[in-house]
């Protein structure tokens, strides 16, 4: 048995993972790491990504570049050209990133699950009763990020984001462990809500993206700010940006969850389940009609 394999089976030992990773002082690790990873030291830095490989498939083959001047530089690479087919089908939303799909389907009425067995609701993740009305009984897909993964993420159609809201929080683990464990994971942690509309029959769509320990900054192309674990406001930021389909929006510091969210008359696209790889540009949800 390899040492990569021997790691990862350890690692992967239910009790033993949630401990590491939630029984810890995740804010101050979180805060930590977004110093540690932007060190452009080359010992460092090739200690820090061989470390990386022990525990995961970290796969560089599709990125624009493979030398790094940093942790933070190869956790937010960009991807070469076409190394993403777009689904150009104007009838359906393309997923905005990389990731597993966790639980998915249709809202029952304002309730959506988190993990078997834990449901969750809209006003406690949204914060917004007239955005809890508008999604009510629509469709959602949770997409998991995990730490090998392309982080960064992109329009899922033509559209123009009208708001930013901005939800302090904490920084507990999204991995399939803790998910089981933490009630309302999605509704304690760090958040972004991202308001946006089609261009084309003006739904609503939200992406929200969820921070986690060691991944507590998002970066915004459109915002002028870095929203992290230090950003004090304002919560509610107005904005007008306009992109097309696959159009890159921002990124993870170095990756987690995003939730994606579609009024009634949505639906998942046939090949999306719990449980698949989906990459960015795939097909996810199909609009209405």
């Amino acid at each position: 048995m390899t040492v990569r394999n021997l790691l990862s089976r350890l690692v992967l030992q239910e009790d033993l993972n949630f401990l590491l990773t939630n029984r810890v002082p995740r804010q101050f690790l979180t805060r930590f790491m977004g110093w540690f990873s932007q060190i452009e030291q080359p010992q460092v830095r090739d200690f820090s990504i061989a470390l990386w490989k022990l525990f995961a498939d970290l796969d560089l083959s599709d990125a624009r570049q493979t030398h790094f001047r940093s942790l933070h530089e190869c956790f937010t690479r960009q991807l070469r050209e076409g190394a993403r087919p777009l689904d150009n089908d104007p009838g359906v939303l393309v997923s905005p990133c990389d990731g597993i799909v966790g639980a998915c389907g249709t809202i029952a009425g304002t309730q959506l699950i988190q993990a078997k067995g834990f449901p969750y609701s809209l006003l406690d993740l949204l914060h917004d009763p007239a955005l809890v009305e508008y999604y009510r009984d629509g469709t959602y897909v949770t997409l998991r990020l995990t730490s090998s993964m392309y982080h960064r993420f992109h329009a899922p159609h033509e559209c123009r984001v009208e708001q930013v809201t901005y939800i302090s929080g904490d920084t507990w683990n999204v991995n399939p462990i803790a998910l089981k464990r933490v009630e309302k994971l999605f509704c304690k942690n760090e958040r972004a809500l991202i308001e946006t509309s089609l261009i084309a029959g003006g739904q609503r769509i939200a992406l929200v993206p969820v921070a986690a320990i060691l991944v507590a900054s998002i970066r915004l192309h459109f915002l002028d700010v870095l929203l992290h674990l230090r950003y004090r406001g304002p919560n509610l930021i107005p904005c007008a940006a306009n992109f097309i389909k696959g159009e890159e929006m921002g990124w993870f510091q170095h990756g987690s969850t995003i939730i994606v969210f579609a009024p009634r008359g949505f639906t998942l696209c046939g090949q999306i389940a719990e449980g698949r790889l989906i990459k960015m540009g795939q097909a996810l949800l199909r609009l209405p009609g």
